[in-house]
């Protein structure tokens, strides 16, 4: 088949904007003519990777994978003015300088984060008759609400623009791909068909932890005797993690510690807050180098994994989960819904419900009387489970099965 992808966030971007790129390889990989549209990279802190600058457009190939990339405004700061300009700059070069390398191609992928993708996404299925899966990878305008990034007031005045944008993505595209059990559900309380849905949940980036490494503990003067706790990720509104510094403030226990390595909006405050809170036993480390990633996994006895409550939590999927199981890692999980649906059902976490210091302080104790081998246990089985469940090779077959069949249907309708 020759297959089009269409997404603002593309390799060499780390974490959850790396994952187009799995797809994209894993695709290739199964002899598929694999065409991308995406953005310079500049995720997540706003500053054009090494080996590129912003130009009109760019084409490379990388491991079989014909990359056009388009200018974009980088940023990823804390201003909703700029963070517009960034999603608007890509759609809209996307739209004169990107889409015309996808022309003829039997079926296109889309990222629908962020939403102004769509505008480069109806020409292609309206101009160009070329069928659409969407994969709903964040669910809009619940994304825009709970990060925080937007105030109340702000929020209201174009949060019915909003769905009513996403409801034309919807009813536009061949196939909706959701990524967490309640994410279908609410799609479905929002018009889209149940058999125009797909389940496609997300993957990690595997290749990261299939090699053992040497863990940080020695650099951060951590031994044997420690039990380490990492959360690794955004330091944003939406993670509510003031619950998990005020909890390790609380913590008595001198072999206790606490790595939070990241950065966002929230950065700052958590600092300034574990000062305040005497939370002595909370290190930042910054951003860490994508590189260092699996080492810095290997370092933490038990992960962190925190949603703030809000109705939107209930069908969150972090990609952190996926990436915390296929490391072979436990899991502390201060979230309701699908997340904890997972922590329990892959054995591999400690499930204490939303992100609640007196919870969390909680969880942190079990972790403490289960010690460092039997956290260990748990990650086995979690790894055991993301093979079964998450595996990039299982979402790669899941959306070329989705795109086999759009493409089919649209060649059914022409005829």
């Amino acid at each position: 088949m020759r297959i089009g992808v269409l997404s603002q966030w593309f390799d060499p971007e780390p974490g959850p904007a790396s994952l187009p790129g799995v797809l994209a390889r894993g695709l290739a990989a199964r002899g598929h003519d694999v065409q991308v549209v995406t953005g310079f990279p500049n995720y997540p802190d706003g500053r054009v990777a090494a080996g590129y600058r912003i130009r009109r457009r760019f084409d490379e190939t990388l491991e079989n994978v014909h990359v056009r990339r388009v200018a974009l405004y980088p940023s990823h700061d804390s201003s909703a003015i700029r963070r517009t300009l960034t999603y608007g700059s890509f759609a809209a070069s996307a739209l004169l300088s990107g889409v015309e390398r996808l022309r003829g191609m039997d079926a296109v992928w889309v990222g629908n984060s962020p939403v102004t993708v769509a505008a480069p996404m109806w020409w292609i299925r309206y101009r160009y008759r070329i069928p659409i899966l969407l994969h709903v990878l964040d669910l809009w305008p619940d994304t825009v609400a709970a990060s925080g990034f937007m105030s109340n007031g702000k929020f209201r005045a174009v949060e019915g623009t909003l769905n009513s944008w996403c409801g034309r993505m919807y009813r536009s595209a061949s196939s909706v791909a959701y990524i967490s059990p309640g994410v279908g559900r609410l799609l479905q309380d929002r018009g889209v068909p149940a058999d125009k849905l797909t389940y496609v949940p997300l993957w990690a980036e595997e290749h990261l932890t299939r090699r053992p490494v040497e863990s940080m503990r020695a650099e951060l003067g951590l031994d044997e005797r420690h039990l380490v706790l990492v959360y690794a990720g955004t330091l944003g509104g939406a993670q509510g993690l003031e619950s998990l510094v005020d909890a390790c403030a609380k913590v008595d226990d001198p072999n206790f510690c606490c790595l939070v390595a990241g950065s966002g909006v929230s950065e700052a405050d958590l600092r300034r807050r574990a000062r305040d809170v005497g939370a002595t036993n909370v290190r930042f480390l910054g951003r860490v180098p994508k590189e260092r990633m699996p080492a810095l996994m290997a370092t933490g006895d038990i992960h962190y994994v925190s949603l703030r409550p809000s109705a939107m939590a209930a069908y969150t999927m972090p990609s952190k989960v996926q990436a915390t199981l296929a490391a072979g890692k436990a899991m502390l999980v201060a979230a309701d819904g699908d997340v904890a649906s997972v922590a329990r059902e892959s054995g591999a976490g400690i499930a204490v419900g939303s992100a609640d210091t007196a919870l969390v302080l909680e969880g942190i104790r079990q972790a403490a009387i289960l010690g460092r081998r039997n956290l260990r246990l748990l990650g086995e089985r979690g790894r055991d489970y993301y093979y079964r469940t998450f595996s990039a090779a299982t979402g790669v077959g899941r959306v070329e099965s989705a795109l086999r069949k759009i493409a089919r249907q649209e060649v059914s309708h022409a005829g």
